[in-house]
């Protein structure tokens, strides 16, 4: 583990794997690093593995918002600073895939390819209102007043029933997440609004969601898969919101078909 002072906070972050081009790897809301562990074991041994602490997050910087996805996608230009990053893969799940849009729409060239997991780049009418409720509730009742309905939100009943030890870790990392951190990663992502900017993507890119994902359902990924320019879109089936978790072995078969084909030689 390890930090770097940038964008103004300390913002913590990992490495795996000593060989082969970069993967960038974002979390969602309410996260942290440790919930790309299933994906790391796979891609360690042909990538060098990037993971960091979101803004707000794990052991990040937790300063007072409202924070905004272009503040965000600095804190991550001056982590590649850091390590002399020039060009990267970027796999980013929820609020980590409007993180990766926000960051190659204003850096492109970067990302050698981009994976967009249960993720949007527009948000509806009424989502001010209901992001502005959640923000309420963990203002008001700590993120324990938060914990079953994102879980509830996150994973299908039948996962969440077969996996409490699953359910009890990521419950964990939900009830740990900061507070400031929470509400100040709400106000950005409730305001993103890219899609009509989705067409200036050029690198390689995967697009996918759980079938059964209601916070950012499958349309909202297809209308982003229809703006990315040669783009692929796959539906993870008995998924929710985390399909990366929920479905691993599905999840991690769809990235190495992508990322692999890339370079003959990984």
């Amino acid at each position: 583990m390890a930090f770097v002072h940038v964008n103004g906070i300390e913002l913590h972050y990992t490495i795996d794997g000593n060989q082969g081009p970069w993967i960038t790897l974002s979390h969602s809301l309410a996260c942290n690093l440790s919930s790309w562990d299933d994906q790391v074991d796979l891609l360690k041994d042909r990538f060098r593995v990037l993971r960091f602490d979101t803004r707000g997050h794990g052991q990040s910087s937790a300063p007072p918002g409202p924070y905004t996805l272009e503040q965000m996608a600095e804190d991550v230009d001056g982590l590649f600073r850091h390590l002399g990053i020039t060009q990267t893969h970027w796999m980013g799940i929820s609020m980590g895939g409007m993180i990766g849009q926000t960051y190659t729409l204003a850096h492109p060239g970067v990302f050698l390819s981009l994976i967009l997991a249960d993720s949007t780049s527009r948000r509806p009418p009424q989502a001010a209102s209901m992001w502005g409720e959640r923000i309420h509730i963990a203002q008001t009742e700590g993120m324990q007043g938060l914990l079953e309905s994102t879980l509830t939100r996150w994973f299908t009943p039948e996962f969440r029933a077969k996996n409490p030890d699953v359910m009890a870790r990521i419950g964990n990392g939900i009830l740990e997440t900061p507070v400031n951190g929470f509400c100040g990663c709400c106000e950005a992502i409730s305001k993103i609004d890219l899609l009509d900017r989705l067409h200036e993507i050029k690198c390689p890119s995967l697009i996918m969601v759980g079938e059964h994902d209601h916070g950012t359902p499958p349309e909202m990924s297809r209308l982003m898969h229809e703006n990315i320019s040669g783009s692929e879109f796959v539906i993870i089936p008995n998924a929710a919101h985390i399909a990366s978790i929920e479905q691993a072995a599905f999840f991690n078969a769809e990235i190495s078909r992508f990322l692999f084909k890339r370079d003959k030689a990984l």
